[in-house]
């Protein structure tokens, strides 16, 4: 999954939308880094893990930052926990917003086809939970929905993460 991160240039103003607790800051720390999540718990925890880093109390669709700010958006293992298309649609466009024209925006979600046999909304044991919800994409339905909303799909596929049957499905868009 390093590969995705790359492209990412010194001084990038770089969003990590929906960061949880912070783990992709080391990759992106030459950047100008600010992470955002909805849990003010996964937030407290980033904060402490990397005091150098900038982390923020926000939801996806209604970031506090201008139109164009960022030149890279990171939304890793994020829109497969939304339960609506509007949802995700509501987040893909406030992500959009931000993001400078020509900006990148890098997306996974989970490859749950091979263990949820064909089922499209699903709840998993997670961390202790009775089940967190999970939309199972497929690759195609991931594309169909970043074009669209007028993204330009620069480059797609799947990325292995340690053994079949676990992967990632991943998308580089520009606005």
């Amino acid at each position: 999954m390093n590969f995705l991160f790359e492209s990412v240039l010194k001084g990038d103003k770089v969003l990590d939308l929906g960061c949880g607790n912070g783990r992709f800051y080391p990759l992106l720390k030459e950047t100008q880094y600010i992470g955002v999540d909805p849990s003010s718990e996964l937030i407290k925890i980033a904060k402490e893990d990397y005091p150098q880093g900038e982390f923020l109390v926000a939801y996806g669709n209604d970031l506090p930052f201008e139109d164009e700010y960022f030149d890279k958006i990171y939304s890793i293992a994020v829109l497969h926990h939304l339960p609506s298309i509007k949802s995700r649609k509501e987040l893909l466009n406030e992500a959009k917003r931000v993001l400078k024209k020509g900006g990148v925006m890098i997306l996974t979600v989970w490859n749950l086809e091979e263990k949820t046999k064909g089922e499209v909304d699903v709840f998993i044991p997670w961390y202790g939970s009775k089940g967190t919800y999970f939309h199972c994409f497929n690759l195609k339905e991931l594309i169909q929905l970043a074009k669209e909303l007028d993204f330009e799909v620069i480059k797609s596929g799947e990325i292995l993460i340690g053994k079949k049957p676990y992967s990632n499905f991943y998308l580089i868009l520009k606005k």
